[in-house]
């Protein structure tokens, strides 16, 4: 990868690639996963501090039989052990239920597929009535057996006594030096073991990453897969080639989404919501009727029924949108409650605010919220008309039905009805001549 970032840390979409995969193995099992570590494992586990993961550390990379090897002790003497790798993200529960569901039969499930180009994998080797008995890695492989296109994915599901036998008995006499885990198949066929084979429903599902180019194109797999799916379910995608989904995104019914929009975590889209395009929308309610045009931002915020957001418009954290808000152009809304019917539309920055129904804000009005230490609170009652160009100096509240003029700076609570007006009185001087520069 040329990163310092260990490699199953890199993300697609929005979660590192070993996250996927334990995501996936929780759904399969609710016994704590065993992860096998080496380069980078400090990191690791500070990645996931919080989950309950159990750590092993390969403290010399010796091939997969070997991490297998290091792993025995947290493994139980019976139950079936399932064997994924932490950067093959793609790997769907369904397949791996199946192969769970197989191996019961006979104690040793493997996961294959078939590709057009097989070179770098191990070959599937099966005998004339098709029973799988061995793999043979590409470096070790004959002309025959590289022509075979059955491939090994390295998934596998193994009744875990069998584990404890074969894996201490495993040797490294291969072109690689390596204690592989594929000669677990040698030795079932010699126990008299059969094993199961499951074929992976794509090439994709199974593909592991060793370079950025594989990620992004796994990426870009992953999102065209959310983007049918979101369109099967009756969303308008302009283009599903450019959407970015980081998280999950729940969509009521005949919601359209333009080109280049990110989800972020948790988003939920109601009715007949449109997202132009450019937008960025993470942990997220968006009411029904919502129309939020191009290149905003809202960030872990709600938005109520019919309201209207952007162009150019960023609702961070803690904030909530009544019904019929409007939130404008250049316009930044930050920890505030603003109730139904009210408009902030143009350049202006509301935080740490409580705005009533009915409430218009003129054109770049500003909360100064901050005194250098503290963050203090503007209150705004319902009907209140604010002029362009004002400044409320927190903590501050404007009465209902209060008017501010334009140009006001205010820095006292404004009673019910009110008028309140600051502004230096106009001067002109007639005459006047603009400086000017000399001329060369």
């Amino acid at each position: 990868m040329n990163s310092d970032l260990p490699k199953v840390l890199h993300r697609l979409a929005g979660k590192s690639l070993v996250g996927h995969v334990i995501d996936t193995a929780r759904q399969v099992s609710s016994q704590v996963p065993i992860v096998v570590y080496g380069h980078g494992g400090d990191e690791l586990r500070t990645a996931f501090s919080e989950e309950s993961v159990t750590w092993v550390e390969q403290r010399e990379q010796l091939g997969t039989g070997h991490a297998v090897d290091q792993a025995l002790g947290a493994i139980p003497d019976d139950g079936m052990t399932l064997i994924l790798y932490g950067d093959v993200p793609l790997l769907r529960s369904g397949t791996l239920n199946s192969l769970v569901d197989a191996a019961q039969k006979t104690g040793f499930g493997l996961l294959t597929v078939s590709l057009e180009d097989p070179s770098g994998y191990g070959r599937i080797v099966r005998d004339a009535t098709g029973n799988v008995v061995r793999i043979v890695e590409h470096k070790d492989a004959s002309s025959e057996e590289l022509a075979i296109a059955e491939i090994n994915t390295g998934i596998m599901a193994i009744n875990s006594r069998y584990l404890h036998r074969w894996i201490p008995q495993l040797g490294n006499a291969n072109a690689q030096g390596e204690y592989y885990l594929t000669d677990c198949v040698a030795a079932a066929v010699a126990d008299g073991v059969g094993i199961v084979s499951v074929s992976a429903a794509s090439e994709a599902e199974v593909t592991g990453v060793n370079n950025r180019m594989q990620l992004a194109e796994l990426e870009r797999r992953y999102q065209r897969d959310v983007a049918d799916g979101l369109m099967e379910q009756g969303v308008m995608l302009r283009d599903p080639s450019r959407i970015d989904i980081r998280g999950t995104l729940q969509c009521g019914r005949d919601v359209e989404i333009d080109v280049n929009a990110v989800f972020i975590g948790d988003v939920r889209l109601g009715d007949r919501v449109t997202v132009g395009p450019n937008c960025v929308i993470e942990n997220a309610t968006i009411g029904a009727d919502v129309e939020i045009l191009p290149n905003c931002v809202i960030d872990s915020a709600e938005v109520g029924d019919r309201a209207r957001i952007g162009p150019f418009a960023r609702v961070r954290p803690e904030t909530v949108l009544g019904k019929s808000v409007h939130v404008g152009n250049f316009v930044e809304v930050k920890k505030s409650n603003i109730r139904d019917g009210s408009k902030v539309n143009h350049l202006s920055y509301v935080g740490d605010s409580e705005i009533g129904s009915n409430v218009n804000v003129g054109a770049g009005t500003i909360t100064c919220n901050y005194d250098g230490a503290f963050k203090h609170k503007t209150v705004i009652e319902d009907d209140v008309f604010i002029g362009s160009d004002t400044q409320l100096v927190a903590p501050v509240t404007i009465g209902r039905g209060a008017t501010v003029a334009a140009g006001t700076t205010v820095t006292h609570d404004v009673a019910v009805d009110e008028l309140v007006i600051s502004r230096v009185k106009q001067k002109q001087i007639t005459g006047w001549t603009r400086p000017k520069k000399p001329s060369k």
